[in-house]
């Protein structure tokens, strides 16, 4: 009872003090007191307040760095002791953020040192508002080695995790000109990833190491003096993944796309302004490079004008803008060509530049040499590795007894583009069976020549008309619709479809006799 009777009068004492001494003399015995405290603690205290200066008006980045890289670490584990988190949750993400309550810490680690995070919150005296801060804690004999290494890491891990978190979307230009955003978005959540692309396992695997080299290659760009950009060309037929391999790019990077449709801009100078606009760590699509302007015919108009004696030159420009007054007044191949490697190119950095088009011979030389399309990508027709990724994805099968049909009918030049192959499969989802003979026929029409064309057509009393592989092939006489007969495969047994293969160009000529 003694001691708790001195402990009220000391109490009492120091409240009496308060009252009676200056704020400043209290503030000065308090400042001693923390001064006195921190020479025998064996930890070094750093606080990085919300905003800068005394103002609060600029917003503190490392700050927003540390709220990040908290998330990163993902607080709610139990290695960090944190017992108390605040959750939230976007409007335009499903993912829940964490936030370290007020004055609660988060612990973490560091070179084999234990570090800790303490987030105050105290009220601004006659005011609503709140000063956020947080407070670093590490131990004071290795304060000199760990401080800058430390938070170059928190810095670092923020960012990488900020790229990957944020909302990615596809961008397209509205034609507005250059005096205001030439760009309109929308979200971007194509679902198309590199484990659902129809590719041969060598080409998919290349495409992914070298798009995790580009993105991790800041420091070799900045060392060989090149502006960090990439491009890559995609070509092959309709149907054959451009696009989808441009999204799967997107999700595995996690870059904003910037869909660029070349017939909306009228001239070098908006092109120019569109690239200024376009942000960092985005792709950027010119699709049907081929067929969106027409720039084959520059050179040879060029060369065409200077060399005729009626040809006058208007102007005296070159470079960029071209060198007639109708060349100033829409996009020429020497303003592509300064988008994608001239002066105009290394306005931002980590972008990937990817043009798509159905025949690479009908593209300019100059746009597609090394330099510009660093990465030529042929998308043809669908192999077996591509063709079992479909099957998995489309009917959840690994195997089936008639793939070694499908091989046969591949080499023997009955390969589909992935589309065609996946809209069979996606009609025919439900049996994967009826799928396979579905896809087998329309690969024997091709392998004929015919323009195929696929249907389902129930019926109760007639089998799956389906070949086999095209070295047993029994070819009867056809129907006047062109109909395939052939010898039906030992154990498929009776089915309730029929399988009907249009062979277009098989009915022309009999269609020409029949009306003469």
């Amino acid at each position: 009872m003694a001691i708790l009777s001195q402990l009220w009068s000391f109490l009492g004492l120091l409240t009496v003090l308060q009252n009676i001494l200056p704020s400043q003399l209290l503030s000065l015995l308090h400042s001693c007191y923390e001064s006195l405290q921190d020479s025998f603690s064996p930890y070094s205290y750093f606080e990085i307040p919300e905003f800068n200066g005394y103002c609060g008006v600029d917003l503190n980045d490392l700050y927003r760095h540390v709220n990040l890289y908290l998330n990163s670490i993902n607080p709610s584990a139990t290695a960090t002791g944190c017992s108390r988190l605040t959750l939230s949750r976007s409007k335009s993400s499903t993912r829940i953020s964490f936030t370290v309550a007020p004055n609660h810490t988060v612990n973490d680690s560091f070179l084999h040192h234990r570090l800790s995070w303490t987030h105050h919150v105290d009220t601004v005296q006659d005011s609503l508002d709140e000063k956020r801060s947080f407070v670093l804690k590490l131990p004071k004999r290795h304060r000199l080695t760990l401080l800058k290494p430390y938070l170059d890491h928190v810095t670092s891990r923020a960012e990488e995790f900020e790229r990957v978190s944020r909302e990615r979307r596809l961008f397209t230009n509205n034609g507005h000109g250059s005096f205001e955003s030439g760009w309109s978005s929308v979200p971007f959540r194509h679902p198309s990833t590199f484990e659902t692309l129809a590719l041969e396992p060598e080409l998919k695997k290349q495409l992914i190491d070298d798009l995790k080299a580009f993105s991790d290659g800041k420091e070799f760009y900045h060392k060989i003096g090149r502006a960090w950009k990439r491009g890559y060309l995609l070509y092959g037929p309709p149907g054959s993944g451009k696009s989808s391999l441009i999204a799967a790019m997107s999700n595995l990077v996690c870059y904003d796309v910037y869909d660029l449709e070349l017939s909306k801009v009228s001239d070098n100078s908006e092109l120019r302004a569109l690239l200024i606009q376009t942000t960092n760590r985005s792709i950027i699509v010119i699709e049907d490079i081929d067929c969106s302007i027409d720039l084959t015919g520059d050179r040879l108009s060029k060369t065409t004008r200077r060399h005729s004696p009626k040809g006058k030159r208007v102007g005296g420009g070159g470079g960029g803008g071209g060198d007639g007054g109708e060349d100033d007044r829409r996009v020429t191949l020497s303003g592509l060509l300064n988008f994608t490697d001239g002066l105009w190119s290394c306005c931002g950095e980590e972008r990937l530049i990817v043009f798509t088009t159905n025949h690479r011979d009908h593209v300019d030389p100059a746009l597609v040499r090394c330099g510009r399309m660093d990465v030529h990508v042929s998308l043809g027709m669908c192999g077996m590795h591509a063709f079992k990724a479909l099957v998995k994805n489309y009917l959840g099968v690994s195997s089936h007894v008639l793939f070694d049909v499908v091989g046969s009918c591949i080499r023997s030049g009955g390969s589909l583009t992935p589309a065609q192959i996946g809209e069979i499969l996606l009609r025919n989802r439900k049996e994967a069976d009826v799928a396979m003979k579905a896809v087998i026929s329309a690969m024997q029409a091709k392998i004929l020549g015919a323009d195929v064309e696929v249907e389902v057509v129930e019926s109760d009393d007639t089998a799956a008309e389906v070949a086999e592989s095209p070295e047993n092939w029994d070819i009867s006489s056809p129907s006047p619709m062109g109909r395939l007969g052939v010898k039906k495969r030992n154990g498929w047994g009776k089915s309730k479809v029929k399988f009907l293969v249009r062979l277009k160009s098989l009915t022309k000529s009999e269609s020409g006799s029949r009306g003469a």
